[in-house]
């Protein structure tokens, strides 16, 4: 083997270790300090990465290695190599029985089972005319390999016009990587007359293009673009198809904006057999200080309806430059949604959450904080979507709400020193809806709470004296009907006292070592009564009792109702923890309410709370190995030895793609539900347990897996809600069939089912089940998750 270095240039000098080497004849020999001058001027600086971008500067190349049996040739003019050839510069090296090196040219010419590999994109074929700096020429019948997704191929011949591009004639493109057999074809393919591919954008466009799938062709473009990388870029998406009870048999082709980089939309027209025609939209945007979303959609003359249906939604947050240093920036935050009528969430739903839900939100917030104080400006109006066979009340509108409010932490307050907690809070709203159907005045109102807490704390505990007023004023567009008053107000006095202790020990439960805590806690609250009854109600509910409200003073939300109470809350909380991680493997809690006094206040229609004892929380989680979780909660009703609601869930993840999940929630005479979801490899059942490849890298080809939700209504005796699918992996491919059915009223619902054929690296052809069950299916995993691309080492050569 014969090696040899053409064309080496070097730019500056470097001393190799060992021998110095001696004065050229008649120079002297440097001395001392200009050695050292030298050799601060000349450094070299390590590093463990090698280089991922390639220079295209021409003095970045460096030299020009070539390798083989016999090399011969004339110096500056042409190099032969027979056997074993093999030529390098910078990263593109080229192997083949001969290869010919003109230097005047710069052009090379390889023949006999030719290899070149430029930044880890590989060709391989029978004949390659190349010029080297400029990466022009052709490659004759070659099979070719892209470093960034995998993407390969034949052809008839490649051209390269430069280093970042190349054409391909009646060629081929897939991603499913060759096994070792002979007759080995891959199981989908895109075959076209004529490919460009962009290396610098990563896009690729085929001509006359045809997909086919297990030999069968599915599609057919005059011209299709499609990604090199998962970068996004402008074109046609592939349709997607679905087939439901209510919309019947759906057909949508996208087609994608790539705008800027900040900026993308989507038109998405569809055709619905039951209904027409759909225009569908899309329109994002992401600035340095604010982002935002646009969507809509218009459906004219429905023919099930015989109307026009269309919907909309905008979402935007952000912050807004004044342009005032003393005043700063503006918090701007916009959530509007609207449909065209009343059944549209029954009709469409499926659609965009935003606007399937049956209350719609029209909400504007500007905010301004600086310092201590902030405040916003907010107007929020409701669109109830009402059914006849289920109606729901209406909230009311804001037009507009003020807040404003002031806090200190660990301050000094009136002279008594540091250490309090204290705040100042005012909010005034209009108040509007349709007094028809709320049977009350609209209101303007008006409501300030100041708050004063002194925490003493420490490792072993804490107590928290707190003070509130809440003072509340009402100005009524109508008279009230209890007492024809256009006006009322309110001012109502709260105390609490909060503490608690925290113990801590060392314990050993079956073999493990723990840090053992028991953490007991007490909560009083003093409320005096004020009675409340003829005031209107706009914004206030009962608290649900559960531990994170247990331990505060209001037994309501709003503040239209602030509850009267004399009452202590104990509780204890005892925690096992990792001594070396602080990671919860069990918690276990308990708390009560003893009432002193009943509870007087109560929202319209409701009853005082007389009872001294109130339910009994219970509460537990177990997480003793990270397979395992167990959570619980049971309010326990002591008068009539009930539980009056109990919910239970235990899931069992051992391994990526490996997950049940079951749940049971129930409310005494009011629901009683099991909630079941799932997905698991369904090759475990005979043995095949796959591979570990790590999240969002399935297990390996050749496997199904298992995935669904189900919500089953113990009371009414049937499924409310259902998801129930199979996925395959093929590699380069994946096939998914997903059955959703979703209840949309009372006695109704809508049946769907999705079909998707994934092209791994190209595109997804066909409804889009991924987002279903993401959202549905807890900790559901996908099976290809976008990945950056391999280093172009590995494929080195």
């Amino acid at each position: 083997m014969f090696c040899a270095t053409l064309g080496m240039t070097v730019a500056g000098t470097a001393h190799a270790q060992g021998a110095p080497e001696a004065p050229a004849r008649g120079a002297s020999a440097p001395t001392p300090a200009e050695r050292a001058e030298s050799e601060s001027a000349l450094k070299l600086k390590p590093t463990s990465r090698l280089a991922e971008e390639v220079s295209s500067d021409p003095q970045d190349r460096g030299p020009t290695f070539v390798f083989g049996d016999r090399v011969s040739g004339r110096p500056d003019l042409e190099t032969v190599i027979d056997g074993n050839a093999e030529l390098r510069r910078g990263a593109t090296s080229i192997r083949a029985d001969r290869i010919e090196y003109y230097q005047p040219d710069d052009q090379v010419k390889s023949r006999g089972n030719v290899r070149i590999n430029r930044a880890g994109n590989r060709f391989e074929g029978p004949e390659l005319e190349l010029k080297l700096d400029r990466f022009e020429g052709f490659f004759t019948t070659p099979d070719y390999r892209f470093l960034s997704n995998g993407g390969n191929g034949k052809a008839e011949r490649v051209d390269f016009l430069d280093e970042k591009h190349l054409t391909a004639q009646r060629a081929s493109y897939t991603t499913c990587e060759r096994d070792d057999e002979a007759s080995w074809e891959p199981s989908w393919v895109l075959r076209a007359s004529s490919f460009e591919f962009d290396l610098e954008t990563e896009v690729g466009v085929a001509r006359n293009a045809v997909i086919r799938f297990k030999d069968v062709p599915i599609l057919a473009f005059p011209k299709v673009s499609f990604p090199l990388s998962d970068k996004r870029k402008s074109g046609l998406l592939p349709p997607t198809v679905s087939m439901g009870s209510t919309n019947g048999f759906e057909l949508r082709q996208p087609y994608y904006f790539d705008i800027a980089p900040n900026r993308d939309a989507t038109f998405s027209p569809a055709i619905l057999t039951k209904r027409g025609i759909d225009l569908a939209g899309e329109f994002r945007y992401l600035e340095p200080n604010y982002r935002g979303e646009v969507r809509a959609n218009f459906l004219p003359d429905d023919k099930l309806r015989n109307r026009d249906r269309w919907s909309y939604g905008y979402q935007h947050n952000g912050t807004l430059d004044t342009g005032l240093k003393s005043i700063g920036n503006l918090g701007v935050s916009l959530n509007l949604n609207r449909v065209s009528d009343n059944d549209y969430w029954k009709d469409f739903p499926v659609a965009t959450p935003s606007t399937t839900q049956r209350l719609l939100a029209n909400d504007a917030i500007f905010s301004w904080g600086q310092g201590f104080f902030s405040t916003t400006l907010r107007t929020l109006k409701w669109q109830t979507l009402q059914d006849a066979a289920s109606p729901i009340t209406q909230p009311y509108d804001r037009l507009p709400q003020l807040t404003a409010n002031y806090t200190r932490v660990d301050a000094p307050l009136l002279g008594l020193g540091n250490g309090f907690d204290w705040s100042i809070e005012g909010d005034i709203t209009r108040f509007s809806a349709d007094r028809v159907l709320t049977n009350q005045p609209n209101s303007d109102r008006a409501y300030t709470k100041l708050q004063v807490s002194r925490p003493w704390l420490s490792s072993s505990g804490f107590i928290t004296p707190k003070v509130q007023l809440h003072a509340t004023s009402y100005k009524f567009d109508a008279p009230l009907p209890a007492d024809g008053a256009r006006s009322a107000s309110r001012v109502v006095p709260t105390f609490s006292l909060d503490s608690g202790l925290q113990f801590e020990r060392e314990a050993n439960f079956l073999g493990r070592s723990f840090t053992q805590t028991l953490e007991p806690r007490a909560f009083y609250v003093r409320t005096p009564f004020r009675d409340q009854s003829g005031l209107p109600n706009y914004d206030s509910g009962a608290n649900d009792f559960n531990f994170a409200t247990v331990f505060t003073e209001n037994a309501f939300v709003g503040n239209d109702r602030i509850s009267d109470a004399n009452l202590l809350t104990l509780g204890v909380t005892s925690r096992l923890l990792d001594p070396a991680t602080g990671a919860e493997a069990v918690r276990v809690g308990i708390a009560q309410r003893l009432r002193f006094e009943d509870q007087r206040v109560t929202l319209p229609g409701g009853l005082p709370v007389t009872d001294r004892i109130s339910d009994l929380l219970v509460g537990a989680s177990v997480n003793w190995v990270p397979q395992w979780s167990f959570d619980s909660t049971v309010q326990y009703n002591p008068k009539t030895k009930q539980s009056e609601r109990a919910s239970f869930g235990v899931r069992y993840n051992p391994s990526n793609y490996r997950v049940i999940s079951a749940a049971f929630r129930r409310q005494r005479n009011v629901s009683e539900q099991i909630d079941v979801g799932w997905q698991w490899p369904i090759n475990d059942l005979w043995g095949d347990k796959g591979k570990d490849l790590g999240a969002g890298q399935g297990q390996g080809g050749g496997r199904y897996y298992a995935v669904g939700r189900l919500n089953y209504s113990v009371l009414d005796k049937r499924l409310v809600d259902s998801i129930i699918g199979v996925e395959y992996d093929g590699c380069c491919w994946i096939g998914r069939v997903v059955l959703q059915r979703s209840q949309t009223g009372t006695g109704t619902s809508d049946t769907r089912i999705l079909f998707q054929l994934e092209l791994v690296g190209f595109s997804r052809l066909g409804a889009n089940p991924l987002e279903t069950l993401k959202s549905n299916v807890p900790r559901y995993q996908y099976l290809r998750e976008k990945i950056n691309a391999p280093s172009r080492f590995t494929t080195y050569d």
